[in-house]
């Protein structure tokens, strides 16, 4: 090893003095430069070095070059005006043709405006506030990542570990400050909140930092991001870790400020951070970069030798490739000298030293080689854009007592991922590798808790009402006056508590004046707990939009909308056309026409061949007609002979079975069953009716009742739906309208199934008639409850604890009623086109395919009639027609007897021998269906 750096060095020293020889044979052109750094800090001798060492490496690798830079150093002091002095300085002068530096980004503001006025562009690699780009200066160049890059990469760790209440803590000034809205707008982007913003002075005590974390302490949030400087951030840790509040539960992530300067920091620090995410600046582990850092290394040392252990960070990195690309942009320039002029708007007699400087002649030649350069450096890929480093990867680290451990990265394409150039995915298992928090815990924390060191339980406010106690109902025992709280409401909250990940400690506080009576409507019980009086609120509390304006709702747990209850009737027996409404119009229709079309095409296929068909044109329809009605059940007496008519009649048949059985059972449905149906269906029937409809006064019910139109007239109020003022309702609404009634009442839909309930299958319930999204809990705006809280109540739901709840609640009184179940509206019977198109379908294609047959057939026998005229040498179209339709209605002679003799043969075509029961044949005919030469009929009369 030792061997290998004493050539290493003299290879250095011999490119040096080959340098050194080319410089004086070309006449290098040499170029002041400045460099403003906090001297007297470790970094910034650490940086200095780096600048130092890529300038050499530079002009070692490019001898060739005619410029040369001569840096002009200046120390900053760590102070904003010593700063700004330093670059006045240099561009004053020593006539500095740019900058590097300074290492603030409050130390940048100042400088960049006079480095505007100068022309002289500065380059800084650790100024990272994105306030600094809203300058739009042309002269700024930063070579390092933009604070408000890494946003999104926090924000994808947040939205991934599902945690929606995050608590920045940061440094109080323009870099702290700066990246708070580019944050804020990333964690709104994934539906995170920040409840509280902990801002932390430069110049605070142990003691203030202490105070602000007992106050964290207090708050439900666990989940911090730390954007602060290195030796800030290595404070509060410690303090963090000396009150408790590195332990399981919590959850503490720092931006690149302090995770790019972890190998700065002594192992103490390291210690306090463990279980820590941080979210640091990628650079490839090169080979050039472990070489770099080899000789770095031992000419830091060389030069420091009282500083131990020293290591190079990212900002090192950046801060060798600054100079690498000033040194390329300065080249470019290439002129044979860089000097300075007077500025044309200067005063004749400056008064002040930043009115008399010179600006830079070649400032704006030298701005635009920068803003082309491109390079791949040792932090990576170098290029700008408007004078920004391009957004590049994020690492994702744990912290442990070994240092930083890589779980993952950040991708502008690809998002979070296990591996770089590998695909997104929302699997935490298949992201991260695995992850130990604070505590030393391998569980992920849920990132908040309800603070254990405040005395108080949740103050949870429930509803004083006189009705409707089935959903809350408030007790008190006189002799301990202890409180007894129970109902609906109460259960569900208790079974969506049960379901909790946690335990709560809470309190029923009712909502009451001095003397019991309630203190206010729900909008009133509702706003204390925006006002802090109350954490949650549990009752038959609605969802409603004016509500959601200032306290959160969890999902609802009953059925949503408005509904109606209204009487029903029984229609048994109160229709004489009863024996009409088993089959819908269309079906009627339907049927008929079918009728009709079976009549018509048994005729044509009939009327030639069987005798039963024959006779005058009234007969043959009338006995066509009867025939098709007939089948309906089955009594025709008139016989097919045709194949194709036992085709299509096999088929009609078998609808018409169908058809009858269907019938038969849904007459029988209508005639026997109890039918109870509304005696309205819909809001519009009330309002066409001029009915009159029951609200209860105390809800939102009137103001909607009289957006859809009802008139004050048509309106009655109630105080409940419950018994108390249940009677009142009934007694209206078995009145009627044209009683001075009611013919329905309006409320929410728990209610009216309350209501229903009560009165056994009197009513029943119809809608939803407006729009409602059912009871909820009431929290705090952006509460951490209300999602668990809301998944829990889906799981009650989803399950038959609902249905056990209700049922305990809202169950009948079994001793008035005989029918538990309530009221039952029977399903409809009616039978539609719907159900029985498919065998019309068939039906008709076999008739119509019969007919086709039929004809073809016809017009095939029957050719040379057509081709061939005996009346007329020349006849026409017409003719020839008319003399087709005259042979068809005639009879065929031949067909018929045909037909005939198969029917007085074919009984007797077999007899049987009384001796032996064999069956002998006695005769036999050649019988041909069509056309047949070997039977000959004598010619009858066509009637």
């Amino acid at each position: 090893m030792i061997k290998n750096n004493l050539i290493l060095s003299i290879f250095v020293f011999f490119l040096s003095s080959r340098n050194g020889l080319l410089m004086a044979q070309n006449k290098t052109i040499p170029v002041n430069v400045g460099v403003v750094l906090d001297l007297n800090t470790q970094d910034g001798k650490i940086w200095l070095s780096c600048i130092q060492m890529a300038i050499s490496d530079f002009y070692a690798s490019h001898a060739y070059y005619n410029t040369r830079l001569v840096l002009n150093i200046r120390d900053s002091k760590q102070n904003v005006v010593h700063a700004a002095n330093a670059a006045l300085d240099l561009i004053k002068n020593a006539q500095v043709q740019a900058i590097l530096g300074p290492v603030t980004s409050m130390q940048a503001s100042f400088i960049i405006s006079l480095a505007d006025q100068a022309h002289v562009p500065i380059i800084s690699f650790s100024a990272t506030s994105p306030s600094l780009a809203s300058l739009r200066s042309s002269y700024f160049f930063r070579i390092t990542q933009n604070d408000s890059s890494q946003v999104k990469a926090i924000s994808s760790l947040i939205h991934t570990f599902g945690w929606r209440q995050v608590v920045p803590i940061y440094a109080d000034g323009e870099f702290g400050e700066g990246i708070i809205p580019y944050l804020t707008e990333a964690l709104q982007e994934v539906n995170a909140h920040i409840p509280y913003k902990s801002v932390i002075p430069q110049s605070a005590t142990d003691g203030q930092i202490i105070e602000e974390l007992y106050k964290l302490m207090t708050m439900q949030t666990r989940v911090f991001i730390i954007h602060m400087t290195a030796d800030q951030g290595s404070r509060l840790f410690a303090r963090a870790t000396d009150i408790g509040m590195m332990s399981q539960g919590y959850v503490w992530i720092t931006t690149t400020e302090m995770t790019n300067r972890l190998m700065a920091m002594n192992s103490s620090v390291i210690s306090s951070m463990h279980g820590v995410l941080g979210v640091e600046t990628y650079v490839s582990k090169t080979k050039e970069l472990q070489e770099l850092t080899m000789r770095w290394k031992q000419q830091f040392q060389l030069k420091n030798p009282t500083i131990l252990d020293a290591e190079l960070d990212v900002y090192g990195l950046l801060a060798y490739d600054a100079a690498f690309a000033l040194a390329m942009a300065i080249e470019k320039v290439g002129t044979t000298s860089f000097g300075f002029q007077k500025r044309l708007d200067a005063s004749f007699s400056p008064s002040t030293d930043l009115e008399s400087f010179e600006v830079s002649i070649y400032g704006p030649e030298l701005s635009h080689a920068l803003s082309i350069t491109h390079f791949n450096g040792i932090a990576g890929e170098i290029s700008f854009v408007n004078g920004q480093l391009q957004s590049s990867t994020f690492q994702i680290v744990n912290m442990n007592d070994d240092g930083a451990r890589a779980i993952g990265f950040w991708t502008p394409q690809n998002g979070l991922v296990n591996k770089l150039n590998s695909e997104n995915t929302t699997s935490l298992k298949s992201i991260f590798g695995p992850i130990i928090w604070p505590g030393d815990s391998f569980s992920i924390p849920k990132g908040w808790e309800i603070p254990t060191n405040i005395d108080k339980k949740l103050r949870i406010g429930i509803p004083v009402k006189e009705g409707y106690t089935e959903f809350v109902k408030i007790t008190k025992d006189p002799s301990t006056n202890v409180m007894d709280v129970t109902g609906f409401c109460i259960d569900v909250f208790e079974a969506a508590l049960e379901l909790l990940p946690y335990s709560l400690s809470y309190e029923f506080v009712p909502f009451a004046n001095v003397d019991g009576t309630s203190a206010g409507n729900y909008d009133d019980l509702c706003y204390q707990v925006y006002l802090g009086n109350f954490d949650a609120v549990v009752g038959d509390t609605t969802i409603r939009a004016n509500r959601s304006l200032y306290v959160d709702f969890t999902m609802p747990y009953t059925e949503s909308g408005v509904m109606m209850a209204v009487p029903v009737k029984d229609i048994k027996n109160e229709n004489a056309w009863v024996f009409l409404k088993p089959l819908t119009w269309d079906l009627w229709l339907t049927i008929s026409c079918f009728f009709v079309l079976i009549a018509f095409v048994v005729w044509v296929l009939e009327h030639q061949i069987n005798k039963d068909f024959r006779g005058s044109p009234s007969h043959q329809v009338s006995t066509s007609v009867w025939f098709s009605f007939s089948t309906m059940v089955f009594s025709h007496r008139e016989k097919v002979v045709s194949n194709l008519t036992r085709f299509v009649m096999i088929i009609w048949i078998f609808v018409l079975l169908i058809l009858t059985q269907s019938y038969t059972a849904s007459l029988a449905s209508l005639i026997t069953v109890e039918r109870l149906q509304p005696t309205v269906t819909t809001i519009n029937d009330l309002l066409r009716k001029g009915d009159s409809v029951g609200y209860i006064n105390t809800s939102y019910m009137y103001g909607l009742l009289k957006q859809a139109g009802f008139p004050d007239s048509k309106l009655m109020s109630f105080t409940t739906m419950d018994i108390m003022d249940g009677d009142r309702i009934d007694g209206a609404l078995s009145k009627g309208t044209a009683k001075g009634g009611i013919a329905a009442v309006i409320h929410e839909a728990p209610y009216v199934k309350l209501f229903v309930a009560n009165y056994c299958s009197k009513y029943t319930m119809i809608g939803p008639v407006f729009k409602a999204d059912g009871f909820g809990f009431v929290f705090p705006k952006r509460s951490s409850l209300v999602a668990d809280f809301s998944q829990a109540i889906l799981n009650v739901t989803e399950g038959v604890k609902i249905l056990n709840i209700e049922s305990k609640w809202f169950k009948k009184d079994e001793r008035n009623c005989q029918d538990s179940s309530g009221p039952k509206i029977s399903s409809s019977s009616i039978l539609r086109l719907e159900s029985f198109w498919v065998l019309f379908l068939i039906t008709g294609v076999a008739a119509i395919l019969s007919l086709i047959v039929f004809v073809a057939s016809f017009l095939y026998q029957h050719r040379h009639t057509w081709l061939h005229s005996v009346s007329t040498p020349r006849p026409s179209t017409w003719e020839r027609i008319q003399t087709l339709l005259k042979i068809f209605n005639k009879k065929d002679q031949q067909m018929q007897g045909s037909h005939s003799l198969q029917s007085s043969r074919q009984p007797n075509a077999f007899h049987s021998s009384a001796n032996n029961g064999q069956q002998i044949p006695v005769s036999s005919y050649n019988l041909n269906h069509m056309g047949s030469q070997s039977v000959t009929f004598e010619q009858q009369s066509s009637n």
